[in-house]
């Protein structure tokens, strides 16, 4: 089980565990799931999700069986059930991806963004320090610290400015975190991550949407003059990134993760566009989003120096093989764009978890 090297006091070296991920059915869970069976296979993951929109349980199909991935539906928000789950299951660290996670979303609903991305988050804490797990990782965002200029990078210590309900409530997470850390000595990590790109992506967010709508002649809608810069980390280097953080990362301690890629959304647009032959006379410029923060570039040095991961993803190549993933995966897309894929837990899981 997780436990404290004495002798090295920010080093967990566990060879099992049960790890309890929230959000594990959503994109970046999903992923972190698949990578953990695959890269710590001896630790058991306990799979909390509620199932909202954008979590398809699909996406794990190939670990139907699989004695150490346990799938339980439900919401972080709900104290009972979150402490069954961490007592039952015996959780030594949470990894807690779980969150409301689209700005546009929350600039249409901010109230679902605070009930679970703040209050869910909470509750989980709570439950974390009386059942003293060993280790918390709070993932979040680099969207917390608002946006750049044309130069400079966000750091650990970059004063938190968030500019959307989104961003807020995952910054307002990240601080209730760390004050369980220090209030009540609980060992949290918080990571801040930059945008994710690679397989089972929503299709609300950029690249899987573009690639969509392009493959079916539709518009690609470009918020204002496309000239927005994000800094694309690719999902698996994230998941490596975030176990590198559970097992070595200092107590109290936060990390950028990032992956040293930074492209303006028309480029990105443009390149997908070429890839799958269509014209540019698809893009369609739209009226820019409330308070669209202008770059975000992540500096990555703290987790490359003092923990020894960097991304290993080059970018051209990654998002190539990105596109081609959802050439390949049409079913799965059309399902989720349909609503149809939800039919999956119904026919799957529904009567498997009543009978339990």
């Amino acid at each position: 089980m997780l436990g404290l090297d004495r002798q090295s006091p920010t080093l967990y070296g566990p060879d099992s565990m049960n790890v309890l991920v929230t959000g594990g059915c959503g994109f970046i869970g999903s992923n972190l799931v698949h990578w953990l069976r695959k890269n710590r296979p001896t630790w058991t993951v306990v799979n909390l999700d509620k199932l909202t929109y954008a979590g398809n349980l699909e996406n794990l199909s190939a670990l139907e069986g699989d004695p150490k991935h346990v799938f339980i539906q439900g919401d972080i928000a709900n104290r009972e059930l979150v402490d069954h789950v961490i007592r039952t299951h015996r959780i030594d660290a949470i990894m807690h991806l779980a969150a409301e996670s689209h700005v546009d979303r929350s600039i249409l609903g901010p109230e679902a963004f605070i009930k679970t991305n703040v209050l869910g988050t909470q509750v989980l804490l709570e439950a974390a320090r009386h059942a003293k797990v060993n280790r918390f990782l709070m993932v979040s965002t680099d969207e917390v610290y608002g946006s750049l200029g044309p130069t400079g990078l966000f750091t650990e210590t970059t004063p938190l400015s968030a500019s959307s309900p989104y961003s807020a409530s995952k910054a307002s997470s990240d601080l209730i975190a760390l004050a369980y850390e220090h209030t009540f000595g609980l060992d949290v990590v918080v990571t801040r991550c930059s945008n994710n790109y690679g397989p089972y992506q929503f299709p609300e967010k950029l690249i899987p949407l573009m690639v969509i709508n392009a493959l079916n002649d539709k518009p690609l809608p470009v918020y204002g003059d496309g000239l927005n810069v994000r800094d694309w980390l690719h999902v698996e280097d994230h998941c490596a990134a975030l176990t590198t953080v559970l097992e070595k990362g200092k107590k109290g301690g936060v990390y950028n993760i990032g992956g040293n890629s930074e492209r303006t959304n028309i480029v990105i647009v443009k390149t997908i566009l070429q890839a799958v032959g269509k014209p540019e006379t698809l893009i369609k410029y739209v009226q820019d989003r409330p308070g669209h923060d202008r770059r975000y570039a992540i500096d990555a040095t703290k987790i490359r120096t003092e923990l020894g991961w960097q991304p290993t993803f080059v970018f051209e190549k990654a998002l190539a093989d990105t596109v081609k993933w959802y050439l390949d995966n049409r079913t799965w897309w059309e399902r989720v764009t349909s609503g149809a894929y939800r039919q999956y837990f119904d026919s799957q899981y529904k009567a498997r978890l009543e009978k339990h």
